[in-house]
């Protein structure tokens, strides 16, 4: 089965975009594993906000993978790899797995985090922090009703100073 890999960065206070959304924070000096991880997925699974900021990085955000966009209202786009869909994490991934061959990617925002995890829906949790203090900004996890433990794989560190922390869920 498919596994879903909460991949994503957050500064060393565990913000993953500034006040503003803004993530001219990241550091762009290394691929960081970027391009393997890229590989083992074909589908990428984020918020609204977060696919309108994808979109500002590049031509063709995530070029060659199906990317599911959970937005709270009906929404079109000419790309047919795009696909705005509504409900409840648990179904919208089950819709997800039904297509899917390789991983899936969970990119963010903390909404989406947060409901991925409030129904244990990820499976591995690559989390690259970035040696830099933001002091305030959109936080990587949100107030949970539930404690989420994990058991600890892995950890990369990179020259830069970033260090990249694995971890899976606890079965």
């Amino acid at each position: 089965m498919t596994k879903v890999v909460l991949f994503i960065a957050t500064s060393l206070d565990g913000f993953i975009a500034s006040p503003d959304g803004t993530v001219d924070w990241l550091f762009h000096d290394a691929d960081y594993g970027y391009t393997e991880f890229m590989a083992s997925i074909d589908a990428v699974v984020m918020g609204r906000k977060t696919w309108e900021q994808a979109k500002t990085f590049e031509a063709v955000p995530f070029a060659g993978k199906t990317v599911f966009v959970l937005a709270r209202s009906n929404t079109s786009t000419a790309d047919e790899r795009i696909r705005f869909v509504q409900g409840e994490a648990p179904q919208i991934l089950h819709q997800i797995r039904a297509e899917a061959t390789k991983d899936i990617w969970l990119v963010g925002g903390g909404d989406v985090i947060q409901q991925f995890i409030a129904h244990d829906l990820i499976d591995e949790y690559r989390i690259f922090v970035h040696p830099v203090i933001l002091g305030s900004g959109l936080p990587l996890f949100l107030p949970q009703a539930k404690m989420t433990t994990l058991s600890f794989v892995s950890n990369t560190p990179f020259q830069s100073g970033l260090i990249e922390m694995r971890y899976k869920r606890k079965a």
